[in-house]
């Protein structure tokens, strides 16, 4: 039973964002006349599905761990010359419902809509979470700093109120932890309002073995102070649509920059890979936070689909941002790449994928205490 309270929210969540993401295909597919053959939430054997009535079959598949969206006469991988003898195949009504003899500015729109899709998901979810639950605007002010902490080190005192953290406005007291944590440095830039002086302060972080809200470990950065909010009450505020999408704009956009910053890390050497986690670590918080509520839900939600899209847009073959990465090259060179070398791209992206999903397997099974 308790199986299922995770297993349950969690499959709803990605069926949402995954049927969104595709969509986001099939939506521009159709506008410049592609014809679409399959439209699938999951893989492998049917469950059940539809045709409508422009002969697109809908279906959910046995294996709900993503979703495709099939192109009529599809290839992934074609040459110049491959591309030709396609053509001889078909009418001369249904060659323009091909997707490879469309323009290179349409098929890049039909690739990169689906990871926009995911963004403007998350934005409408946020701008409906701050319309009618409301968003914090609780002073971060400082009510105690520990003694010998790199804030105590810094000059850091109580009573401050930190206006920003590594130049991003600090408009809550939620948004402290996050911009600490989500910093890719160890020095940290901090601004604070004291006596109606801003100070600009240099904190270096240390990091700690600690546990999230919802119990799960984690390796937490950490400069030494207590925030509360004045008088123990938390400014919270429904806002207008305009004011809503804004922040909820600036949201999705904080994330996609703080995701693109740890991956920068990472290939630098400086990330913390025990943080990544796969389709096992996302099951368990979806469930943990589903259990917060709807709000709470909903937000994971945002988030996740917000990390769905912007992984698919890595310059990885088999991932969104790998044809895109094709459709550069067809620009640059006047021509598609042959099909031995999309052929060799594609098998690098088999194995630097297999790759990924074994690593952030083990983070997970670690994380559960089995490995």
């Amino acid at each position: 039973m308790e199986i299922l309270s995770f297993i349950v929210p969690f499959l709803i969540l990605l069926t949402v964002v995954v049927f969104v993401h595709e969509y986001g295909h099939y939506y521009f597919a159709k506008k410049y006349g592609v014809g679409v053959t399959d439209f699938s939430i999951g893989f492998g054997k049917e469950i059940f599905g539809f045709f409508d009535k422009s002969g697109t079959r809908w279906k959910f598949c046995l294996i709900p761990l993503g979703g495709y969206v099939k192109f009529f006469g599809d290839r992934n991988v074609f040459s110049q010359a491959e591309q030709e003898s396609l053509l001889k195949q078909y009418s001369e009504q249904d060659q323009k419902k091909l997707f490879v003899v469309k323009p290179l500015y349409q098929r890049s729109l039909i690739v990169a809509a689906g990871p926009f899709a995911n963004f403007i998901l998350a934005i409408f979810i946020f701008t409906f979470i701050y319309m009618f639950a409301g968003k914090d605007f609780t002073p971060a002010q400082i009510q105690e700093v520990q003694e010998n902490s790199p804030a105590f080190s810094s000059g850091i005192k109580s009573g401050d109120i930190i206006l920003s953290i590594n130049d991003n406005k600090v408009k809550s007291i939620l948004e402290v932890s996050t911009y600490i944590n989500t910093s890719t440095t160890d020095d940290i830039k901090i601004k604070i309002l004291r006596n109606n002086e801003e100070i600009s302060k240099i904190v270096k972080t240390k990091i700690i073995k600690s546990t999230d809200s919802l119990g799960n470990k984690i390796n937490k950065k950490v400069i030494g102070i207590k925030i509360s909010p004045p008088n123990n009450e938390f400014n919270r505020e429904k806002l207008g649509p305009a004011k809503a999408l804004f922040y909820g704009v600036k949201e999705t956009w904080f994330v996609i920059q703080s995701s693109f910053d740890f991956v920068i890390s990472l290939f630098k050497g400086k990330g913390d890979t025990t943080q990544l986690g796969g389709p096992i670590k996302i099951a368990k918080i979806t469930g943990q936070v589903s259990q917060l509520g709807f709000v709470a839900f909903l937000s994971i939600m945002a988030y996740i689909s917000i990390s769905l899209g912007f992984i698919n847009l890595f310059p990885i073959p088999m991932l969104d941002g790998g044809h895109l990465m094709f459709y550069t090259f067809e620009k640059i060179l006047g021509r598609p790449l042959t099909q031995k070398t999309q052929e060799g791209f594609f098998r690098i992206g088999l194995f630097l994928l297999l790759s990924l999903m074994l690593f952030t397997t083990v983070n997970d099974l670690k994380d559960l205490g089995l490995f």
